[in-house]
């Protein structure tokens, strides 16, 4: 019996500092640590050398694989031997699935899912595939007849409105007539939302951002209550105000009213303010809060006209706290003073840079793209 021949592996410095980069790479594939393993192991000049069959057990791979991984590193050095591209002469490379065994892939893969799993995974696809094909299909070769046409691993929620429904239809129509109108500095738009927001406060300190490396930021955290967020935004003169409060109540909502009316837009005639049919944005909230004269008064300044349900996407107020959220948000901040703080800073730079929003939808629009939702009239 002919013995393997034995490769050297003698790696260098700058080889040693690849392999170590490689291997703190979250998104280094498996094959790949896996070589950078069998290297370090095989390595004659630092640390203990392994050999070969010592070598795949530790990194959970035969024999020939190391033989392998060794020859590319000793022929044609440590990028051939890291690298994932497979040659062009195997068969694994020249494989291919025909039009039937695809079509019968993505079949069984828009197919439930078998008992006792919630979705589709490549094991099973592989598993139920040999069955139906009638021969083996790895893998990656169903990975990639599904690439860019299905991804069974994945779902979304989404706000899937009736087909039909007259209700949505006539306030969605009243809201994008609202946004056709022209700048009237005496008349604004003002869309106004509002978002709970979590207190919270690291448990140990975050582990900074260093050279190839990211941030680290331990799961464990401390949770200081919650706030609740307004955001205002006059979608034309790209004016926003942003306000924290200890809780959403009716209260709350007719104190933020008052201060638009009164502080934000005084000298407007008129304010016309787009919301959703959230519970306390009602005219009813203001006579908790306000005597009748004085809530009589708030409601005389504005003009209310809500967004129909499952249709936030139409309040512009949501997709500026989605950008807040973006922009602000995404971190821990522990207190509600810190909050403020941080909203102040953001509003003043949104401010500053009169970022304004040029709404395109229309009614035009939504007969054509979203003819499903309107009634069928015989």
């Amino acid at each position: 019996m002919t013995e393997t021949k034995k490769y050297k592996v003698v790696l260098t410095a700058e080889d040693i500092e690849e392999i170590n980069r490689n291997l703190r790479n979250k998104s280094t594939p498996k094959t790949i640590i896996r070589r950078c393993g069998i290297l370090l192991d095989l390595d004659e000049t630092h640390g203990k050398e392994y050999s070969r069959e010592q070598c795949a057990k530790r990194n959970g791979v035969c024999v020939t694989t190391v033989v392998h991984t060794a020859s590319k590193f000793s022929e044609h050095g440590l990028k051939e031997a890291l690298s994932s591209k497979r040659s062009v002469n195997s068969d694994n490379s020249r494989r291919k699935l025909d039009g039937r065994a695809e079509a019968k892939i993505i079949e069984i893969a828009t197919s439930p899912a078998p008992e006792g799993h919630a979705r589709w995974t490549l094991r099973l696809l592989e598993k139920e595939c040999k069955v139906v094909l009638e021969t083996p299909v790895g893998k990656s070769t169903i990975g990639r007849a599904l690439k860019n046409v299905l991804k069974p691993h994945k779902s979304e929620y989404w706000c899937i409105p009736k087909k039909h429904d007259a209700e949505f239809v006539a306030c969605m129509e009243d809201v994008l007539d609202i946004y056709e109108m022209p700048y009237n500095p005496n008349v604004p738009v003002v869309c106004m939302d509002e978002m709970p927001y979590q207190l919270l406060d690291d448990s140990r300190m975050p582990l900074p951002m260093r050279c190839n490396d990211t941030q680290k930021i331990d799961y464990e955290y401390v949770r200081n209550g919650t706030c609740s967020i307004f955001a205002f935004i006059e979608p034309l003169a790209g004016r926003h105000h942003v306000s924290v409060k200890e809780h959403r109540t009716a209260v709350d909502w007719a104190e933020e009213i008052k201060f638009l009316v009164d502080e934000m837009y005084p000298d407007a005639e008129k304010i016309i303010l787009i919301m959703d049919n959230l519970n306390t944005h009602v005219k009813g909230s203001l006579y908790k809060k306000f005597p009748p004269e004085e809530a009589r008064r708030i409601i005389k300044r504005l003009e209310f006209h809500y967004t129909p349900k499952h249709g936030s996407w139409l309040n512009v107020a949501e997709i500026e706290l989605n950008v807040l959220s973006r922009q602000c948000l995404s971190r821990r901040l522990p207190s509600i003073d810190i909050v403020r703080s941080e909203l102040a800073a953001w509003e003043s730079e949104r401010n500053s840079n009169h970022d304004i929003v040029n709404w395109h939808f229309s009614n035009n629009n939504s007969r054509f793209k979203l003819v499903s939702l309107y009634p069928i009239i015989l």
